[in-house]
């Protein structure tokens, strides 16, 4: 089926009128009661691990198997590795994942059968430094060349309107806070617009950020002097301290990297804006396509589902399997692994492992582990997340201001996480149907600036942590514990890495040496590409956490990037 020709911003027309007819009034209903329960992560799989590791002792594998490559990890990066290896023509590799699905933070899921994301939940159209992430798109159908120019397929564009904030009690369109404000805001806002113009001329950004690192000098002066402070401390620097602009920047960066501004870097706090599309004040030109997203109502489980399918026909998947330990012998690599579905220990042999692990799990399970891996382990942090699933059997009431959007932010305390919520049904391709039927509303809590959050997530019954988002999203829509019928709640212990101070100084000086001068020819017509990977002699390190942040990107890029290496 080709791409529809209906463009974005006029593919619900009418919708906004649809809405406020549908939309119901103050009648309300006694409250169901409240099915649901924890999903997606399987927490205790994980506890075992540890508790296995911390014994010293390991059972004895009842099975040995080989294969020419290993993948420890089915993330985005473990999932891109696996498709780099068949690319380069190995097809003989095992992926081991403990859970019983693959996909990471980008897995996908459903709410009495209707499709949502259990993470991540969208991709921005990549620039020309994500070559890999463009070429996947390509091979996915999702962008094609026409008249020497790319364009993507219009399904799978974010459909208009986009995104909306719950400001001052109505929503308005887009998310930084306009309402209302005043002239002191509005100066503030275009001041840092120059900032951020000023940051990326002193120096490039790039995503993936590992584009930037050279052997000579792994990051560049500025970058060097933006990565040694807080964000918060650049703006205290610059004279940014309006109160909106500051609850804007602190979304953003917990949107990304699970934290605020007080504790991620000012490079990753300039790197958000400077690697994609900037930052636009109000009034502004926008380039449009530089801001358009794909989204799919399963978030981006879309396309780890079909990373993983060729695996699963081709017998490589190996899932409910907890890598306990990895050795480096004289003539290869030998990988432990819980089975959960025997209950047993499989031994694992093969000439070379991609260790697509959190640098922290793969510091505890590589035996002997190389002193960047511990050190890394040792220098970075990693934000706890949570995500509720909320299925709702009618629209809601809604506050006036903007129509209903795809993404649907509050303005609120940032000390308490919340990011809002993405409404799945909103890429149906029927916008009556997308406005008046059953759907399910993805609410995000980071919890990187939340004492003892980690802990929090392993003791809290599931009933609390979703009456905590009901409550929230009660603000803007008044009935919707009347019209929610299940919540699935989706724990991530350590979500994502945070970029603090000093981490992309240190991270920039691992993996630059080049295994090899030569390019290799892949199936699908491309030429491999030299990516900074960290290696031993028979270990290839990938995971968004060498990049010292989460996006899809980043793991996408590494896992090719090692897959490759392992390839030889």
């Amino acid at each position: 089926m080709p791409p529809i020709t209906l463009q974005r911003r006029h593919f619900v027309t009418g919708a906004a009128a649809l809405a406020t007819t549908l939309l119901l009034g103050g009648c309300q209903r006694p409250a169901p009661a409240l099915a649901g329960g924890f999903t997606g992560i399987d927490i205790a799989r994980g506890h075992q691990l540890r508790d296995l590791l911390k014994t010293g002792t390991l059972p004895e594998p009842t099975v040995v198997r080989r294969a020419q490559v290993l993948i420890a990890g089915g993330g985005v990066a473990g999932l891109a590795a696996a498709r780099s290896l068949r690319l380069a023509g190995v097809e003989d590799f095992a992926l081991l994942e403990l859970e019983d699905t693959p996909g990471g933070n980008s897995r996908g899921g459903a709410v009495n059968g209707i499709p949502c994301p259990l993470g991540a939940h969208y991709l921005p159209v990549p620039g020309d430094d994500a070559r890999e992430v463009q070429d996947l798109l390509e091979e996915l159908g999702l962008r094609r060349r026409v008249a020497g120019r790319w364009q993507y397929d219009e399904r799978h564009l974010c459909h208009s309107p986009q995104e909306r904030l719950f400001f001052n009690g109505e929503w308005q369109e887009g998310l930084l806070p306009v309402q209302g404000v005043g002239d002191a805001t509005q100066d503030q806002y275009r001041r840092f617009a120059r900032a951020v113009e000023r940051e990326t001329q002193a120096a490039r950004f790039a995503m993936p950020a590992l584009n930037l690192w050279g052997s000579k000098q792994p990051l560049a002066l500025s970058h060097q002097a933006l990565d040694a402070m807080t964000f918060a401390a650049w703006l205290a620097q610059e004279g940014l301290d309006d109160a909106h602009l500051r609850w804007y920047l602190n979304y953003c960066c917990r949107d990304d990297y699970g934290a605020g501004v007080d504790r991620v870097s000012a490079w990753a706090g300039i790197h958000y804006f400077a690697s994609r599309h900037g930052f636009h004040a109000p009034g502004e030109a926008v380039d449009e396509a530089r801001e358009s997203v794909l989204t799919w109502p399963e978030g981006n489980g879309w396309i780890t589902h079909r990373l993983a399918e060729p695996l699963r026909t081709g017998g490589q998947l190996q899932t409910a399997t907890s890598v306990l330990r990895i050795t480096e012998t004289r003539h290869g690599v030998e990988v432990d692994a819980f089975n959960h579905a025997t209950d047993s220990v499989e031994r694992w042999q093969a000439p070379r492992c991609i260790v697509a692990l959190p640098v922290f799990v793969a510091a505890r399970v590589v035996h002997s582990p190389p002193a960047f891996l511990t050190t890394a382990a040792q220098r970075l942090q990693w934000a706890p997340w949570l995500v509720a699933n909320i299925h709702i059997d009618a629209p809601l009431t809604d506050r006036p201001g903007a129509a209903p959007a795809w993404d649907n932010v509050l303005y609120a305390d940032p000390t308490a996480g919340g990011l809002g919520y993405v409404n799945a049904g909103h890429q149906r391709l029927d916008p009556r149907a997308a406005i008046t039927g059953p759907t399910v509303l993805t609410y995000y809590q980071a919890l990187g600036d939340v004492p003892d959050a980690r802990q929090q997530l392993a003791t809290t019954p599931w009933q609390q942590w979703a009456d905590a988002a009901l409550a929230a999203l009660a603000v803007p829509h008044p009935d919707l514990r009347q019209r929610a019928m299940r919540v699935d709640i989706t724990r991530y212990g350590h979500a994502m890495s945070i970029p603090v101070p000093g981490t992309q100084q240190f991270l920039s000086q691992i993996g630059l040496q080049r295994l090899s001068g030569k390019r290799k020819l892949l199936s699908n017509g491309e030429r491999s590409a030299w990516i900074p990977t960290p290696t031993t002699a028979r270990l290839a390190f990938a995971h968004s956490d060498w990049s010292g942040y989460s996006v899809f990107e980043e793991a996408f890029t590494r896992g090719h990037g090692a897959g490759l290496v392992a390839a030889g």
